[in-house]
């Protein structure tokens, strides 16, 4: 019998797109079921109750929430294909720290640049850049984060390679200027099937954000 595995996400999402990216990787068929979270599904309801947000993958029925617990998940369920994470178990504690810096850091400043206003939007404009150039000095030369394998870090990251026009449109600034490598390292990322097909439109996305955020 065949394994059912569901994902319930939102194609502008760059933590739904961190999934899509995974099972992708791993080559894992799947149901794609998009929502409205205007209008929450029951099923998004039951299988999120928590904080009742996607992405969720619901495998044979059982739920896994949260984009990076769930990219973890698929690296271990489907561990035949390439892994995303390394075996060594002090790498692997370090790309989760990096899933996490890029958890905490990337969505949160980045939703600052046009949410705040005057001198708080300047000092937020300058933490964020200041957050990507961390990042690029992770990567340093690498061709990845984790080498010259694309992994997991890549993964938690890569996403808001979509979201990066937004960000310099309401914060008035370049990437590439502020981040070559980081750009850089997104285009390799971008020559990538699974993150082809994952990949967010990045105007798209500007013009989502502002129907949603309201911002000028």
């Amino acid at each position: 019998m065949a394994e059912e595995v569901v994902l319930l996400d939102l194609g502008v999402s760059p933590f739904g797109q961190r999934c899509r990216i995974a099972l992708a990787e791993k080559g894992v068929a799947y149901e794609y079921k998009e929502q409205d979270l205007d209008n929450k599904s029951p099923l998004l309801l039951q299988a999120n109750p928590v904080h009742k947000k996607i992405p969720v993958l619901i495998h044979d029925g059982k739920p896994v929430c949260e984009s990076v617990i769930i990219v973890q998940y698929i690296d271990e369920v489907w561990s035949d294909g390439a892994p995303l994470l390394p075996a060594d178990p002090y790498a692997r504690a370090q790309a989760r720290f990096w899933g996490d810096f890029i958890d905490k850091k990337i969505y949160e400043y980045g939703t600052r640049l046009w949410k705040l206003k005057g001198e708080a939007h300047q000092v937020a404009k300058k933490e964020f850049i200041e957050i990507l150039k961390v990042l690029e000095a992770e990567l340093g030369d690498k061709k990845y984060f984790g080498g010259d394998a694309f992994g997991y870090v890549d993964i938690a990251l890569v996403p808001f390679c979509s979201w990066f026009y937004t960000f310099e449109t309401c914060g008035g600034f370049s990437v590439e200027a502020e981040a070559p490598k980081l750009v850089a390292w997104g285009k390799r990322c971008l020559e990538r099937e699974s993150v082809s097909k994952a990949f967010y439109d990045p105007v798209k996305v500007y013009e989502i954000l502002k129907q949603v955020y309201g911002f000028e």
